[in-house]
């Protein structure tokens, strides 16, 4: 079975920019995709292309249900029998919805979506987490093609993926999935997008758009069909680890998990104290990480969405509410409130990163004004604006920078001053401030007067605890197997 055609490649890549990545397919290619994807389709001919058979929709849910991949014997006797060839589809959907994204129309949509291909392919995240649906899903498809049962084989390995929910919802998937790598379980599906969320960088940067439509019925139909069409393109995927003084980390997001496999590279200086115990937590994000202010308004506004969901009713009021917390938080105000040990990430936090293609970790001076370092792997940040800027040749040159890229194995690591900075950024008006590309980032952060710091990655943030004694370590590596995403565009 062939493999589904993917975009760019990462051994050049760097000096290719984000939006030339289809290259390799030509215009034509594109406009032809483009065409395909405005072509009405009927709801019968959407099912005959992307609808499971119905024994197989049956036992795959009936394997999730029971946490077991191994197929109930009820459900094995109906393969006994194998399939017409007309009964697989050209290209299999599974759909994961997140109901909180969207504001909180995920249970509209998600009835829409089950009308179309089957309430057995359609999942509600609260329900059937995406590990689940691997383990198990997946696990029950593995065995039935490993009994001989062809249909069940094409249909693994075409298999694609829809997640409706923000840029959180998405990377929560998208590692969830990168497990199959590590366990010897190729193909991994592709990833579409259908976006619910508030900043939906994720979706912007692959060509499905900043928000769902006001039109979603019929919007819902031609975004099932453009999943099963569209090309694939590869995403760096970036590992983070945090090792800390003994302690946890109150309300994590989903893809941030306690381990105990957390250490302490002491080759080069450390400016803080060696905790005596440490615990580990660690995390995999596509887009963003981010420390400081910027993460503590999105921390308060997270907390105000779950405690009064009644207010975060859609894009629009969601955006109105962030910006009041961006005021509230003092991120305007910086010269006027708190001690000034306090003010900057100077004080508390100390960056080393490695180059692409070197092995020795160089240490960055963080400039005392910045009150955000932000290490961007795409080029879209804060609902579609690019921090980073398009920059000129010789400007690059001049600074040892390349060409920024999805899948060019660096990260982009930028800072925001007060607010007045971070506003003309955001419009586009100025550039953040540069402080390096890396391919790998150390970060230590020593509590001191700090009690708290916020760091958020893909829009999910959370408060770290600091000690007074002990430093924090923020470990980055890009992960050796890239992501698939489907272009949208």
């Amino acid at each position: 079975m062939d493999s589904p055609p993917v975009i760019g490649d990462s051994l050049t890549a760097r000096m290719i920019p984000r939006h030339s990545s289809l290259d390799s397919f030509g215009a034509m290619k594109v406009s032809l995709l483009v065409n395909l994807a405005s072509i009405r389709v009927s709801k019968e001919e959407l099912r005959q292309r992307v609808m499971l058979p119905k024994y197989l929709r049956l036992a795959i849910l009936d394997c999730i249900l029971r946490k077991d991949d191994s197929p109930s014997p009820a459900a094995s006797s109906s393969s006994v029998a194998p399939p017409s060839e007309d009964l697989t589809p050209e290209v299999p959907l599974m759909v994961f919805v997140n109901p909180k994204s969207g504001g909180r129309q995920g249970p509209i949509i998600k009835e829409r979506l089950q009308n179309l291909i089957g309430e057995e392919q359609v999942f509600d995240l609260t329900e059937v987490k995406p590990n689940e649906f691997i383990r198990y899903g997946l696990g029950c498809l593995e065995a039935f093609a490993s009994r001989g049962d062809e249909c069940a084989k094409d249909i693994r390995e075409k298999m694609r993926i829809v997640v409706a929910g923000g840029d959180g919802t998405v990377g929560w998937v998208l590692g969830c999935l990168g497990e199959l790598n590590l366990q010897n379980r190729q193909p991994v599906p592709p990833v579409s997008i259908m976006p619910l969320g508030t900043g939906n960088d994720l979706s912007r940067s692959f060509g499905w758009g900043g928000s769902f439509p006001f039109a979603w019925k019929s919007a819902i139909k031609r975004t099932l069909h453009r999943a099963s069409i569209a090309p694939v393109s590869r995403l760096d995927s970036w590992n983070i680890l945090i090792t800390m003084p003994s302690g946890e980390i109150v309300d994590p997001p989903y893809s941030l998990k306690s381990t105990k496999e957390c250490y302490v590279d002491q080759s080069f200086e450390i400016e803080g104290e060696m905790p005596p115990s440490t615990n580990g937590y660690e995390g995999v994000f596509y887009n963003y990480f981010s420390i400081g202010m910027d993460a503590q308004v999105a921390y308060g506004f997270h907390h105000l969405r779950n405690e009064k969901p009644y207010l975060a009713n859609g894009p629009i009021a969601n955006k109105i509410i962030y910006s009041g917390y961006g005021c509230s938080q003092g991120w305007f105000l910086t010269h006027c409130i708190n001690d000034p040990g306090l003010r900057g990430l100077k004080n508390i936090m100390t960056l080393h990163i490695k180059k692409m293609d070197s092995s020795e970790w160089e240490k960055v001076p963080v400039p005392k004004s910045i009150r955000a370092v932000v290490a961007l792997n795409l080029h879209s940040y804060g609902s579609g604006r690019n921090p980073w800027g398009n920059l000129k040749q010789d400007y690059l040159e001049k600074r040892g920078f390349v060409e920024a890229s999805a899948d060019d194995g660096l990260l982009e690591i930028f800072g925001l001053k007060q607010g007045w900075h971070a506003s003309f950024v955001m419009v586009e008006l100025i550039s953040a401030k540069h402080i390096a590309q890396a391919a790998a980032i150390r970060l230590e952060i020593r509590g001191g007067e700090w009690k708290d710091a916020f760091m958020q990655m893909d829009g999910e943030p959370w408060k770290q605890p600091m000690t007074r004694d002990y430093s924090t370590f923020v470990d980055i590596k890009r992960v050796p197997h890239q992501s698939l995403v489907v272009k949208g565009d």
